[in-house]
């Protein structure tokens, strides 16, 4: 049977692809190599790992902030493999949903791993050994991407784990060294620290959250660490052996140790093209092994396109579920189109960080004039009602224009809160228009309206 697309991957990106290119009237074939549909995220990243922080930050709550409120409970006690059927519960529905969806929308789905043989033909491999040629006018590759590892660490997702290893731990660590700062370390170090680790952060750049502005980012380190974070910034980590991770100053210096219990490697990912067949039909990959396209997400092999992690831009399942929509799009003849310069970032943790758009060092750096709006949550009165004062927002705008070229927050709800200022600036919104824009009270997103008026420094409660 051919079809009209065949997408390898069925995460974020594959997935959301196949069902918009279904809804304009093609006929679609999707190859998973997984029992369950969804990637990565839906099955070890993004979706559990939220159950899980949700889960601890409850914990931590009834413990630390429930007698605040007046509701006295007692000290809490910790059932982990409770909470981590939690967790596999709410992954289960999640993937259950795809399956429905796929069925919904006439989707054909074959289970193995893709290779392509040529343009319009894709051999699945089956579990069993079993091949099948599947072939389809086009080819859309979506199969995401891997954790990336370190020279002469072994992982083995017991005492030495990735993201996968430590969101299915058996018990909390007493010591948890986490190598990376960035948001899956930051993340799943504050899912076991809330649960009682103890637990410390290596980082080979001298800040977290590398690409974050950098006045947020030094103010979540402080809060992190008031939270019970200790960080070692600057250094390089040399080995891990033994319960013993062997570190030094990446610029060079005496050599340190640190015992642990359970090492997280969480330095990145790397876009997953091996097994592909990519070199041998002709699909060109870049310096940093990720598929190369052009506007149109289209390789260097005609019919053959590719999206999400596999090629340049943020890692971000949003950010490939938009490139899957207007790859479907453009096959349909339609103006397929994703904005990247309004792509919103978020770090899951208590309290969130969220971003969209410019930093103030991307601003310097291009030599783009700006002004600054800055209003901290510790003057929000809703924030106050729910014990929740940490952190600020931090809004950016042309110093000529007006026009909001950034928006960075720092505290409650700013994962949900940074939708408003997309959409602001998806529509090429000024500070003026977010200021005059009437907000509910008591709202945490009152604190956006007061730092874009600040940006005019006319803030009412600062």
């Amino acid at each position: 049977m051919s079809f009209d697309l065949v997408v390898i991957g069925t995460g974020p990106g594959g997935y959301v692809a196949a069902i918009r290119a279904a809804q304009l009237g093609m006929n679609v074939a999707v190859v998973e190599k997984r029992a369950s549909h969804g990637g990565t995220c839906l099955n070890v990243g993004c979706i559990p790992s939220k159950a899980l922080l949700h889960a601890s930050e409850m914990f931590h709550e009834a413990g630390h902030v429930f007698a605040k409120l007046g509701v006295k409970v007692g000290a809490p006690e910790l059932d982990l493999p409770a909470m981590m059927a939690h967790k596999d519960t709410t992954i289960r529905g999640n993937v259950q949903g795809i399956d429905f969806l796929f069925k919904k929308n006439k989707i054909t789905v074959h289970r193995g791993t893709g290779r392509i043989l040529a343009a319009g033909k894709v051999e699945v491999t089956a579990e069993s050994g079993d091949k099948t040629v599947v072939e389809a006018r086009n080819i859309l590759i979506a199969t995401g991407s891997d954790v990336a590892g370190l020279p002469g660490i072994v992982i083995d997702e017991k005492s030495v784990v990735s993201s996968t290893g430590a969101l299915s731990l058996e018990k909390v660590p007493e010591h948890l060294v986490v190598i990376g700062a960035g948001v899956i370390g930051l993340e799943l170090g504050s899912v076991w620290q809330r649960l009682g680790a103890r637990v410390t952060v290596i980082e080979y750049l001298d800040r977290i959250l590398p690409g974050l502005d950098g006045e947020v980012a030094k103010a979540f380190q402080k809060l992190l660490e008031r939270q019970g974070f200790t960080f070692k910034l600057g250094r390089k980590v040399t080995g891990v052996e033994a319960g013993t991770v062997s570190f030094e100053p990446a610029a060079g210096g005496e050599a340190e140790t640190l015992a642990a219990d359970v090492v997280l490697v969480a330095v990145g990912r790397k876009p997953y093209t091996q097994g592909l067949g990519l070199a041998e039909v002709g699909v060109k990959l870049d310096g940093k092994g990720r598929v190369e396209i052009d506007d149109h997400y289209a390789t260097s092999v005609p019919g053959i396109y590719a999206i999400g992690d596999v090629v340049a831009g943020p890692m971000l399942a949003h950010k490939a579920e938009d490139e899957g929509i207007a790859v479907a799009e453009l096959l349909a003849g339609k103006a397929g189109h994703v904005n990247y310069d309004v792509i919103p970032a978020v770090v899951y943790t208590s309290p969130e960080v969220a971003a969209v758009g410019r930093t103030e060092e991307d601003l310097k750096a291009a030599g783009i004039p700006y002004k600054v709006g800055k209003f901290s949550f510790i003057a929000n009165g809703r924030a106050k009602s729910i014990l929740k004062t940490d952190g600020f927002v931090k809004v950016l705008a042309h110093a000529d224009t007006d026009r909001v070229l950034g928006v960075h927050i720092l505290g409650p709800g700013a994962g949900e809160a940074i939708a408003e200022a997309a959409v602001l600036m998806e529509f090429s919104g000024s500070a003026e228009d977010l200021a005059r824009t009437c907000h509910a009270h008591p709202t945490l997103s009152e604190a956006l309206k007061e730092a874009a008026l600040a940006v005019d420094k006319r803030a009412i409660h600062a």
